[in-house]
């Protein structure tokens, strides 16, 4: 068998393992999905971040180390026959990996909730997932060691990951793969920093603004995107992208890969070419929404 200990790189790279070891040859041959002719390894993940839910998700994803891409290589052989949580795993986390990831599995719970897949059970638990996220993470913000936090924000990290197993994920994805390539921006900064745009942009559709409204807010907040700033800013997220060192003027090679990006065909609004120039530069000033 194979073990996975560790984030969601690790548990990543030993689902590629495992396609490599039974199946032979090389990564990209199993971009996509079903690649896989011949049975593969039982599979046990252990992942000490709540963050990517990889432990719940039969998809790899692997950069392809010469041009960055993130290539998803999904198999339902490649999932995990057991996912062990256990948040004492998590407490020895830098505050940074606890924000990036943390906000990363926040905004798997956003996306999965309103992408064109989604169903029934795929929104039952993007629901849940968000409820546990949006009252855990900030909570673990304030004391990292409060344990039962750790442990609401593991289960609603695996929670997203089986909804993102359901129902895929959105252009906030898409948006954040070209600055994690271009401008090594750690992905749940990147998704996160999108976020809250994308959320403004999507709520245009009818569906999309109801599920927004129907998630479970923290008492006080006023919406949705507003909310989501504030909790950018508890996790010291930078303000605007040029704050992130992005180039504006590597805005429109973003915006088209963006758009090619397979998340995006599964945003609940369509989204093309333009609209990510708009929202990049959006985002290139602030990432509030007001």
């Amino acid at each position: 068998m194979i073990i996975g200990l560790g984030g969601g790189s690790s548990l990543d790279t030993a689902k590629g393992c495992n396609f490599l070891l039974t199946n032979g040859g090389r990564m990209q041959d199993y971009w996509g999905l079903e690649k896989a002719t011949k049975p593969m390894l039982p599979f046990i993940a252990i992942p000490t971040t709540a963050g990517t839910g990889s432990e719940c998700q039969s998809v790899a994803l692997i950069a392809d180390e010469k041009t960055h891409a993130k290539m998803a290589c999904g198999d339902h052989k490649a999932a995990a026959r057991v996912a062990i949580l256990d948040p004492a795993l998590t407490l020895s986390q830098p505050a940074r990996v606890t924000a990036c990831t943390g906000i990363d599995a926040l905004s798997h719970a956003v996306e999965s909730a309103v992408t064109r897949k989604r169903t029934p059970l795929s929104l039952a638990f993007s629901r849940e997932a968000f409820r546990l996220c949006a009252d855990s993470l900030p909570k673990i913000f304030r004391n990292p060691k409060d344990l039962e936090a750790r442990a609401n924000m593991l289960l609603g990290a695996a929670f997203a990951g089986i909804a993102i197993e359901n129902s895929m994920l959105g252009a906030a994805h898409s948006a954040a793969n070209p600055l994690t390539a271009h401008f090594n921006i750690i992905h749940g900064q990147a998704v996160g920093m999108m976020l809250p745009s994308i959320v403004q942009f999507n709520s245009a559709d009818a569906q999309a603004r109801e599920i927004y409204q129907q998630l479970k807010l923290p008492d006080g907040a006023s919406s949705l995107q507003n909310w989501l700033n504030g909790l950018l800013d508890q996790a010291g997220m930078p303000n605007s992208l040029a704050d992130c060192g992005v180039e504006q003027s590597a805005i429109p090679m973003m915006a088209t890969e963006a758009a090619k990006q397979w998340t995006a065909g599964f945003n609940p609004r369509a989204i093309g070419e333009g609209d990510f120039v708009k929202l990049y530069e959006q985002v290139f000033t602030s990432r509030s929404c007001q």
